[in-house]
């Protein structure tokens, strides 16, 4: 029974963790990898807060326990 519960309060543990929110430069610097990995050759990537959102279609990403959001602009050529 002790090993139970042992092995139920590690999972728990285990999964906080993970759920652990990223850094906004952090999340910030994967997203321009897979935008740079799919060739786009103009773009803005920005950290703003959720006030400053203006088009939700924009949002790549959020960050800091949801309090700022990644927004992406294609620029025209």
């Amino acid at each position: 029974m002790k090993r139970f519960a042992l092995a139920v309060i590690s999972c728990t543990l285990a999964t906080s963790v993970f759920a652990a929110p990223k850094p906004c430069e952090e999340l910030k610097a994967e997203i321009e990898a897979k935008i740079q990995a799919n060739n786009v050759s103009s773009y803005t990537l920005e950290i703003v807060t959720n006030e400053e959102v203006h088009d939700q279609n924009m949002v790549v990403g959020s960050c800091e326990n949801g309090t700022k959001k990644i927004i992406y602009q294609k620029n025209d050529n």
